[in-house]
């Protein structure tokens, strides 16, 4: 199938965390919660608006969200609530302490003038806070299950948008196809009829310049051969025919494209453009009204098409 760039997708998780090591040793809870929101671009192009803590996903979140998408600017959102009061959470990690203090005895055995570490400074060195229980990696975890279970809703999201968007592409391209049918039996009939006019109208001339009393100075031969020229003139004027079969193909090729669906937004796209060529072409040489309308209504079908097909993937 084909898929729109435009989706949403929403995931929470709940998580019981245990802070026993902590100070409080109470169990509560931490809600993580991942958005996804996608707009149509020529690109793919994404932006993540995150808690610092869960900054070290982003890479890997990275390569799962280009690994499935190919089009379109997705805005991620990931946000971490906890339940309880901030200081009634807080605890130090030992581990971490111990590893601090090894690394300021190592660097005092090279440099020992330099001043040692200050209980604030110690306090604010990353991973000395634990921060409800809440681990790192456990963290982690959460956030990029999170982000693959929103992931899947929004492809089968913006693949059910597609479907309908296929619906809608296939209509438009049978009616064309209605149209482009109804144009090829209509040259001859036009020929025909622009020929009448030319007699009608050169007839009528020469019967005014003999009731005028002019001279005869054109042959019955030289009038029938200049008739010939003008409607020879009319006919590749209005020779529509290889319009007619460009259009026939590029149709029937968006439509293959369609239906066999796939990342075919960037093709789409040029597929309207060249229609849209052959459509300007058909009207530049509309000397009839019924290949004036065909034109205008072709062009106002791709139009409806072009826009549409701006939102796929």
């Amino acid at each position: 199938m084909i898929c729109s760039m435009t989706g949403y997708a929403s995931v929470i998780r709940e998580l019981l965390v245990d802070s026993s090591a902590g100070i409080s040793g109470n169990t509560h809870t931490a809600s993580i919660s991942v958005e996804l929101r996608t707009t149509n671009s020529r690109f793919l192009d994404l932006n993540f608006r995150m808690p610092e803590e869960v900054r070290i996903c982003e890479l890997t979140l990275r390569e799962i969200l280009m690994n499935r998408l190919s089009r379109g600017k997705i805005d991620i959102r990931i946000n971490v609530q906890r339940s309880e009061p901030v200081t009634m959470t807080k605890s130090l990690n030992r581990n971490a302490l111990l590893q601090l203090a090894a690394l300021e005895c190592s660097v005092l055995d090279v440099f020992p003038q330099a001043s040692s570490l200050h209980v604030s400074e110690i306090l604010r060195w990353p991973g000395v806070i634990a921060d409800s229980g809440l681990s790192a990696s456990l963290l982690c975890d959460t956030v990029i299950a999170c982000s693959q279970q929103a992931l899947n809703e929004l492809i089968n999201s913006r693949s059910r948008e597609g479907g309908q968007l296929a619906t809608m592409l296939l209509a438009n391209i049978s009616k064309m196809e209605v149209i482009v049918g109804s144009l090829t039996p209509l040259v001859p009939e036009l020929v025909t009829r622009h020929q009448k006019k030319i007699i009608e109208r050169l007839q009528a001339a020469l019967g005014i310049a003999v009731l005028d009393g002019s001279p005869k100075i054109v042959s019955h031969e030289e009038i029938i051969e200049r008739i010939r020229q003008e409607v020879t003139i009319y006919g590749v004027r209005i020779d529509i025919s290889e319009e007619l079969s460009r259009l026939g193909a590029h149709l029937a090729e968006t439509r293959y494209m369609i239906k066999n669906g796939g990342r075919v937004g960037k093709k789409l796209d040029f597929m309207m453009q060249e229609l849209n060529r052959e459509a300007n072409t058909l009207g530049s040489k509309a000397v009839a009204k019924e290949l004036a309308d065909a034109s205008m209504m072709l062009k106002l079908l791709i139009e409806q098409m072009r826009e549409q097909v701006q939102n796929l993937e």
